[in-house]
Formats: structure tokens, sequence, C-alpha cells
């Protein structure tokens, strides 16, 4: 039995349709991050940031899992300790049967109170008058770390890699920190799948390129 820790980014759910980032007709060219990602422009204002996370809930469960996501959770249910780190929002990784998944920038499809941090399923669609579960307050907002907060789970991350034979980043730009510096972190082998060399390929002792739906299945096929 081999330990396993995979971190997966955007290009995981691209060809599920859910667009990346920062491709050239990604999010970061369609709209203002500081205004739809940021606490700040939350506070600015509530309606626009729901509206854009409202459209990206719909967005996500429209999407159906890929061949990549399929194989990673074929992954998980095999003789490896395999934890699954993700910094993608959605749920597809669930959906497609991997277990315990660790949401490091969150999760679309949950809801969050600003003022007593209690969390629930989120609906559909959102909106700044909505209350509070527990609380009462009209404070909910999206469960999902923006710009400026602070990262979930990473001691439980950081002691999956650091204690993996095996550290795998699929599908990530390796750009967004603290996630572009787990690499740095595993102590055994390491891989970088990723549909063309990452800002930090260099620091992976080995490498698979092409789209995720074809490579991630083949390296699945090949430890199983």
């Amino acid at each position: 039995m081999m330990k396993i820790a995979i971190l997966t980014g955007a290009g995981v759910s691209a060809e599920s349709g859910l667009g990346t980032f920062r491709d050239k007709d990604g999010l970061w060219t369609k709209y203002d991050l500081n205004e739809v990602a940021t606490p700040e422009g939350f506070a600015r204002n509530p309606a626009l940031v729901h509206d854009f996370y409202n459209a990206r809930r719909t967005n996500c469960v429209q999407a159906t899992p890929n061949a990549a996501h399929t194989a990673l959770a074929a992954l998980a249910m095999a003789d490896h300790d395999l934890t699954l780190i993700t910094q993608n929002v959605d749920d597809l990784h669930s959906r497609a049967g991997s277990p315990a998944v660790i949401h490091m920038h969150g999760e679309l499809m949950r809801a969050l109170c600003a003022s007593c941090n209690a969390r629930w399923d989120a609906p559909l669609a959102m909106h700044p008058s909505d209350c509070c579960q527990t609380c009462g307050a009209a404070a909910t907002r999206p469960d999902i770390v923006w710009f400026g907060e602070i990262t979930y789970h990473m001691d439980a991350i950081l002691d999956a890699v650091t204690a993996a034979d095996l550290f795998v980043a699929i599908g990530t730009s390796a750009e967004v920190y603290p996630a572009a510096g787990l690499v740095e972190q595993a102590t055994g082998d390491t891989l970088e799948i990723n549909l063309a060399p990452s800002a930090r390929a260099n620091a992976f002792a080995s490498h698979r390129f092409g789209p995720a739906t074809e490579v991630v299945p083949a390296w699945v096929a090949e430890l199983l």
C-alpha cells in the first residue's frame, strides 16, 4: 500500500465545462474579482457577489463528472492510502464517488454565516436577505475562501503531503499559494499531471502532459 496525496485544480473540471480562472476566456477576464471574490467586495455589494456565485452554482449543478474525476474515485477505493485535496469549489469529485474530499478553498454548494460561522447546504440561489439557519442573522455568504482569507484545512493538508510516498498535482496552474507551495513540503516522490507545464513544473520529479480526461485515467490504470 502506498500513501498518495493528490492536489487537483481547475484543469480537472475544465473538461466538464467549468471554465478555469486563468484561460483566455476565464473568470479573470470577465469579472473584477476584487468585487466578487473578496470580503471587501461582499461588504460593498452583497447582491453582486451572490449573483456571481448563483450563476456559478447553476453551472456546477448542470455539469457532470468527467473521466478524470471517475478515475480518481476508483483510485480512492483501491488498496492505497489516498488523500484527495482540491482547490476546486465544485462538487464533481464527490459526485464521482471520491470520499472525504478536502476542499481547501471551500465549497460552492455550501453556505456560511459571516456572523456565527454556521454552515449548511446552500440553496441554488442565495440572496443578501437570507437568514442564518442557526443565529438568524442576515449575514449568509457562499462558503468560499476569498482572496485575503485563510485557506481551509491546512494542518490536515500539510500532514497528508509530508507523510505521502507520492504527491501528485493535477490540473493546477501553481500560481495560487499556499497550494502552489505544497510540492516543496513533499518528502516523497512528486508528479505533475497537467495540460502543459505549470509555473512550478521544475519542482516536480516527473511529469505527464495532456488532457486530464486522458492522462489521469491512464495513470490510475497503471497504479491499479
